[in-house]
């Protein structure tokens, strides 16, 4: 039993997936009610095509008959009857950010903007790069800054020294916030399905360099930015938000640019926003898809590490 003397215990958030069948609402509900819990979120979804049910339900731990650490062990017979992939994080949790840049300032400042002003649920504790140049930005908001230079031919050992920095700081996610460097699939099995990329187009389409002069060489009438997660396959990675905006013939290559980059700033927020609402969640992976409830928040995306 826990000691239920504070009022102040916040919520737990339960990310659910499993094979689609009768009666696991129901019982999740019940296991919540029984041990003393009250739901105050519950979102669900089906894949009809793969027959794939997620569930995402939040419910207050004031008054829950359970220590934090015990939910998930008592949950585990549910779990195992419905061959079910689960992960529980408590909302008191505040993940740990690493931003990783090159030279482009806006969307390191909107973050850091938006982390200071309490809009993201989690604590940016490093910021690292292989330039030099936006120190002066990390030590105006107090932030450790770390320059990696990258050395021709020894791509590496920059890689090494910064997975040395991550762990360091404990982090839970790393943003690439147009860091100008394509990651090792080492560098990216290190923090599977943790890493997030803002992608300067609509994927998939104009991927690689020059995304805004392909699109004005096309003529366009829409540009946009895509964020997904980091995988070994260059821009191929699940995608978590997109936007666009309208563009026409009178738009020059400078000014798709800037249009793109206020899109991309936008669209990494919101990216970095729903990852942290479902803390711990992992992406299946026979399926790409991120799903996303009314909110933004995924349902519950999961690969083998997680609890079964």
């Amino acid at each position: 039993m826990s000691d239920n003397s504070s009022s102040e215990r916040g919520t737990a958030v339960l990310l659910l997936t499993c094979p689609d069948q009768k009666g696991i609402v129901a019982t999740v509900a019940e296991f919540v009610y029984r041990h003393g819990g009250n739901i105050i979120h519950a979102e669900q979804h089906t894949d009809a095509e793969r027959g794939i049910f997620f569930q995402r339900v939040e419910f207050e731990l004031d008054g829950l008959n359970l220590a934090p650490d015990d939910i998930e062990p008592a949950f585990a017979s549910i779990a195992r009857r419905y061959d079910m992939q689960f992960d529980l994080r408590r909302s008191a949790h505040r993940a740990k950010l690493a931003i990783f840049v090159s030279r482009q300032a806006l969307c390191l400042y909107d973050l850091l903007a938006r982390w200071r002003t309490g809009e993201l649920r989690g604590e940016v504790v490093v910021v690292v790069s292989n330039h030099p140049d936006l120190a002066d930005v990390a030590e105006h908001f107090g932030v450790d800054y770390r320059h990696l230079p990258v050395t021709p031919g020894d791509k590496s050992s920059q890689e090494r020294a910064a997975i040395d920095v991550l762990r360091a700081h404990d982090v839970d996610l790393v943003v690439l916030a147009r860091y100008m460097q394509v990651l090792s699939p080492a560098f990216v099995a290190a923090y599977p399905h943790r890493i997030i990329n803002i992608h300067h187009s609509f994927l998939p389409a104009f991927v690689g360099a020059s995304p805004y002069r392909q699109a004005h060489e096309r003529g366009v009438k829409i540009i946009g930015a895509t964020a997904h997660y980091a995988t070994e396959e260059l821009d191929e990675g699940p995608i978590i938000d997109q936007d666009v905006t309208r563009v026409s013939h009178r738009d020059s290559v400078d000014d798709l640019v800037q249009k793109g980059r206020d899109l991309e700033t936008i669209v990494l927020a919101r990216a970095v926003r729903a990852h942290l609402e479902a803390p711990g969640a992992r992406l299946r992976q026979q399926d790409r898809r991120v799903r996303l409830n009314a909110d933004a928040r995924p349902y519950g995306e999961f690969a083998a590490g997680c609890r079964r």
